[in-house]
């Protein structure tokens, strides 16, 4: 069973660790739409989300701190569900859709992240890992 969990971590932290690196390699685009989305200091709110992203992701995948780094992606998933993808002041059905599927996205994200941060943290078994959580919880 331990490779699934770990065939399941790496599945899960994929879109993290993928969007992290396009929030750094893409700045100057990604910097554009924080700006249209009224981000505050967009620049280095992009810098900082993209790091969260990749260290997050990269501690679920091997098991470094995976409870640290899963309380890193659900920081950034819910937030950014309601700042980046607010379906509700959308006006365009194609767009407005697009936006509430990502809504709602991020927030099932958030959850998974939130359960592997309890389970992690409280000692039950993530399979093979470098640490134990980071938390007692």
């Amino acid at each position: 069973m331990d490779i699934l969990l770990v065939v399941g971590r790496v599945l899960f932290a994929l879109i993290f660790i993928n969007s992290g690196i396009a929030h750094l390699t893409k700045l100057n685009d990604m910097t554009g739409y924080a700006q249209f989305k009224k981000v505050p200091a967009p620049k280095l709110a992009v810098i900082v989300t993209g790091l969260m992203l990749i260290i997050g992701g990269l501690y679920i995948v091997f098991g470094v701190y995976a409870d640290l780094g899963a309380l890193l992606l659900a920081v950034f998933l819910i937030p950014t569900a309601f700042m980046m993808h607010n379906f509700w002041t959308i006006q365009d059905p194609q767009a407005k859709q697009g936006e509430m599927i990502n809504f709602f996205k991020n927030l099932s994200l958030a959850g998974a992240a939130l359960i592997i941060f309890v389970l992690v943290g409280s000692g039950v078994d993530f399979g093979p890992s470098v640490t134990d959580g980071f938390f007692n919880l």
